[in-house]
């Protein structure tokens, strides 16, 4: 075994115990939730574009991308960019041609016209319309043709119904051994009245809906080594592996 191979061995186990750790579990949920108060999601950016995600959260995808190497990277929900350049920025270092596609029912102008002329813009396109919309389905579908490895980001809105189809819809696209990642999915572990004025809370947002989503399809299973070692995410129980076509 190669010293790197034991480093490996040794942080997966210490990865686990961590994990298994309830005191520092609480503790990295109480943050996401007192952190929340303040906006803090808000509070980075990626090459200039807001990123509207945990710094941790991030990392852990830079992991993903450089461990799939996809060649299409889809991504629901699009805001200011900051993840569709991320991504791009991503496929940039792995060279090749790969390329990111976002969703997004409402692309403001601003941050389009910002996305458009961003160094990045090369490997990004963008489609304006609801990600659930059979029309635009339809449109990402014809984008992963001559693909061979896609990986999908789901973050658009949070609410289960539109999730589930969404998890529903673009599951299919993604690679064997590539991932969906579900983001938000950490509304479900905020207390009752933590999202007043949104149509999602506890029982009804993205967690529930990858709990309903792997009750009937055997083809993903959550990688619990980033729940373990992520902590504080936004995404728990959300990175999802295709283990099977």
């Amino acid at each position: 075994m190669s010293e790197y191979q034991k480093f490996r061995q040794e942080r997966i186990e210490t990865i686990k115990e961590m994990g298994r750790d309830s005191e520092v579990r609480k503790q990295a949920t109480d943050f996401v939730r007192d952190s929340g108060k303040y906006g803090y999601t808000y509070n980075f950016e990626w090459m200039g574009r807001p990123i509207i995600q945990f710094p941790q959260d991030m990392v852990a995808l830079q992991e993903v991308i450089w461990r799939v190497k996809p060649d299409l990277i889809i991504e629901t929900g699009i805001a200011h960019g900051g993840s569709l350049v991320f991504s791009a920025s991503m496929l940039e270092l792995l060279g090749g041609e790969g390329q990111v596609l976002g969703v997004d029912i409402d692309i403001r102008a601003h941050n389009r016209e910002a996305i458009e002329s961003h160094p990045m813009a090369k490997r990004i396109s963008m489609i304006q319309g609801s990600s659930i919309d059979p029309l635009v389905v339809d449109q990402v579908k014809a984008a992963t043709e001559g693909k061979s490895k896609v990986m999908v980001l789901l973050d658009s809105m949070h609410s289960h119904d539109h999730v589930l189809s969404e998890l529903q819809m673009y599951s299919p696209l993604v690679s064997k051994d590539s991932y969906l990642i579900v983001f938000d999915t950490s509304v479900e572990d905020m207390p009752e009245d933590f999202f007043p004025d949104r149509p999602w809370g506890k029982g009804d947002n993205p967690k529930t809906a990858v709990w309903e989503f792997l009750k009937s399809n055997k083809r993903f299973e959550i990688d619990e080594e980033f729940d373990d070692k992520l902590l504080i995410t936004v995404a728990h129980n959300g990175f999802l592996r295709k283990v099977k076509d």
